[in-house]
């Protein structure tokens, strides 16, 4: 969804030469048309449209859907990108920037979204970590039956955390292994994301926290 369209073409150039079929919209109004009559794998959502903003678009699919959301936006206004991960978004890319990157990121978002290379992790499909249970084949997480919506980076974000109780990651690392590549961005990205995750976690059974701020250095899974 990009409202420049020599932008667009460019974009959608690009990833149709990676076997992308792309759906294009200007508007905020044509993507909620889009949105509604088809089911994408990954959406690119630039921020800054005619007549709204990528934001609110991010905020009313997020209420229904998991699709991993790719912001375009500006370098300079950096409280929109942490809007824009707040709201549920998973990545952004800042303009100007290279369609190379941009297709790396979208194909890093479906890698982890749709792919399943954790799953036959020593022959396992789930991970039960104190009341969750993290589902590998159906990317799903649940708590005492009920699913909690996460979006594909929170659900990266918990497996990394989880699978390694006590011990301490970096931001740093944990934007790269998130990313399967060197991240160009703030390492505030993380800590948006960690947030997000928090807050739909809620607390374990004991009243605490799953996750555990080691100021800094990162985050740790607690253990016990």
């Amino acid at each position: 969804m990009e409202d420049d369209y020599a932008v667009a073409l460019g974009v959608r150039y690009a990833l149709e030469q990676e076997g992308w079929s792309v759906t294009v919209a200007a508007t905020a109004e044509a993507a909620r048309l889009a949105f509604a009559a088809a089911d994408f794998a990954v959406t690119v959502v630039d921020i800054g449209l005619p007549d709204g903003s990528g934001l609110d678009l991010c905020r009313e699919w997020r209420a229904k859907s998991a699709v991993p959301i790719l912001f375009l936006t500006a370098r300079d206004l950096e409280i929109d990108r942490v809007l824009g991960l707040e709201l549920g978004g998973d990545d952004y890319v800042t303009k100007p920037f290279s369609t190379r990157e941009l297709v790396a990121r979208v194909r890093a978002l479906y890698r982890r979204a749709y792919e399943l290379p954790r799953a036959v992790d020593r022959g396992r499909t789930r991970l039960q970590v104190r009341d969750l249970t993290i589902d590998l084949e159906r990317h799903r997480v649940s708590r005492g039956g009920t699913n909690l919506q996460l979006t594909p980076t929170e659900f990266d974000l918990l497996y990394i955390l989880a699978r390694h109780p006590g011990r301490v990651f970096t931001r740093a690392e944990l934007l790269n292994l998130l990313w399967d590549t060197a991240f160009e961005g703030s390492l505030n990205t993380i800590d948006v994301h960690i947030h997000n995750l928090r807050k739909k976690l809620g607390t374990a059974p004991d009243g605490k926290s799953y996750i555990e701020t080691v100021r800094g250095v990162g985050y740790r899974w607690r253990e016990g």
